[in-house]
């Protein structure tokens, strides 16, 4: 027999291999031996019968029957209650055998039913077995039995919450940040390679505070072009919401052609913000298709608009003179953010014949229009969160009744 042979048999002897086992019990007229090991012992039932509760059958008064019309003082005023009210000096003492009954009641570990606890135990500790177990398991035990063994006093100091209090902790910070602030001893916690270049002063962005900005994700990429194709339509384009009798979701339209893109960028970027032209002319988008709502967060702490401005150039004594130059304040260095007030992931809206809506368009002809007295004092009043140093104490009341601050003012120092 060759050795590849030998192999084969054994891994086929192997495979195929299926021992009876023994029957559990011998049948009638056949004597088979069966170890008496085998049948499980009495105590095997102690866990199943500590965990059932005993039924108890007592009275209405559950043993302890009260008679209250004995007592004279529960029903008279002016009775005697020396006896519902007896004096602790004479009293008799406790035998010192029932002295722990007036202890504190500890329960004992509830057995194992079926594998789970059957009620609240304390769990004892397992055994050290040290080639039994991975490192981490030991390092968890040992550091579960330190905290059990030894525990932790916590000493709750009294913290000064007062306006005066805070006030000195806010000028703290600052300190830390302009005085002994040293930018070749930043470090980055996780790169230890990467240093810090330059630091800005984080101011947020009075110029666009008023909008409200929300942040959307598409599944693909918008326009029907590949994504190595350049497609300036896709920074202008509009969303529009739309809503049926079952469904809400997101009309997209984008312009016609890529130069009717520029042309309505370069107008904006020829215009202050909130001005409006008078030969401005229309520009046409088209509609493209319907994007459905998958995901909606309400709150984006963590992502926002950030400007790094490195500053405006010194005016001029003419440029001081000049009325315009003096309606658009000097910017300073800094960074300037925005905070982002929703969050969303779109997909493509599947065609369904039923939705019926009568208000869909094809085609858009957008203009800018002037702004109204109602939305001039809605912008004011938004723009006063970052503009008026009163804000917050004007707005003292609202939040003392427990009403959130939702466009908190940060300030502070960027690195980057």
């Amino acid at each position: 027999m060759s050795k590849k042979t030998s192999k084969l048999d054994l891994l086929v002897r192997v495979r195929y291999s299926n021992p009876l086992p023994a029957p559990p019990c011998p049948p009638k007229l056949l004597d088979i031996p069966t170890d008496p090991m085998r049948h499980a012992a009495p105590e095997f039932l102690d866990s199943i019968v500590n965990a059932t509760p005993v039924p108890m059958i007592v009275d209405a008064d559950c043993g302890m029957p009260l008679d209250l019309s004995v007592y004279e003082s529960l029903w008279e005023e002016d009775a005697d209650d020396s006896e519902l009210n007896p004096d602790p000096l004479r009293l008799p003492k406790s035998d010192p055998r029932d002295a722990f009954l007036l202890g504190d009641i500890v329960s004992a570990p509830t057995p194992y039913t079926n594998g789970q606890h059957s009620g609240p135990s304390t769990s004892a500790p397992l055994a050290h077995v040290p080639w039994l177990r991975k490192t981490e398991y030991i390092s968890r035990d040992s550091s579960q039995r330190s905290n059990t063994q030894e525990p932790k006093h916590i000493i709750t100091a009294n913290i000064d919450v007062s306006r005066a209090a805070q006030l000195r902790d806010i000028e703290a910070s600052f300190t830390a940040c302009n005085e002994n602030f040293e930018l070749a001893s930043l470090r980055h916690p996780t790169k230890p390679n990467v240093t810090a270049v330059e630091s800005y002063e984080v101011f947020p962005n009075a110029d666009i505070w008023a909008n409200q900005y929300d942040l959307f994700k598409f599944s693909e990429r918008p326009g029907d072009r590949a994504p190595d194709i350049e497609d300036p339509r896709l920074d202008c384009a509009i969303l529009r919401p739309m809503k049926t009798e079952h469904d809400s979701f997101l009309a997209y339209y984008l312009s016609e052609s890529d130069q009717a893109a520029y042309d309505f960028k370069e107008m904006r970027r020829a215009l202050a913000p909130y001005e409006v032209s008078a030969e401005e002319e229309e520009t046409i988008f088209k509609f493209i298709r319907d994007y459905e709502t998958v995901k909606v967060e309400q709150e984006v702490p963590n992502e926002f608009l950030l400007v790094l401005h490195d500053g405006d150039p010194p005016q001029d004594l003419d440029d001081l003179l000049d009325e315009k130059e003096q309606k658009a304040p000097r910017r300073e260095r800094g960074a300037y953010y925005k905070n982002i007030e929703r969050k969303m992931t779109l997909k493509k809206k599947r065609v369904n014949d039923l939705d019926k809506y009568e208000d869909k368009w094809d085609r858009i002809r957008m203009t800018h229009a002037v702004m109204s007295t109602e939305e001039e004092d809605e912008r004011e009043e938004a723009l006063a969160e970052v503009i008026d140093p009163n804000f917050l104490l004007i707005r003292g009341d609202a939040d003392a009744d427990g009403e959130e601050d939702d466009g908190a003012i940060i300030a502070g120092t960027l690195v980057v």
